[in-house]
């Protein structure tokens, strides 16, 4: 039964690897996310590194990325800038992928 013990121990280590590295790549987007939406609302560097933790912030109010999501939309568009759900979900790729290679690179 050791060999099978051993293998449910190196599964579950790597889920929880797998399971940290995705919440670290997710709140390093977000904080990417934070930083492009105040470069279009044209905000100080303190309040651009305010807004960014706002946004992390922003994704523990529910499961998934609708938070985030509804964060931006509302916010930009009430900075009179134009912008849908459709641009921040490309954003929001785009900035997945950054932070992942971020991490990739910092480790």
């Amino acid at each position: 039964m050791t060999t099978f013990d051993d293998r449910e121990r190196a599964f579950e280590t790597k889920y929880a690897r797998d399971e940290e590295m995705q919440f670290r790549v997710t709140a390093r987007r977000n904080r990417l996310l934070g930083h492009w939406a105040a470069a279009q609302m044209k905000l100080t560097a303190e309040e651009t590194d305010a807004y960014a933790k706002a946004v992390v912030q922003a994704d523990f109010e529910e499961a998934g990325d609708e938070d985030v999501i509804r964060k931006l939309v509302s916010d930009l568009t009430a900075a009179n800038i134009e912008v849908d759900e459709a641009v921040v979900r490309r954003a929001i790729e785009e900035h997945t992928i950054e932070a992942r290679r971020q991490l990739m690179q910092s480790e």
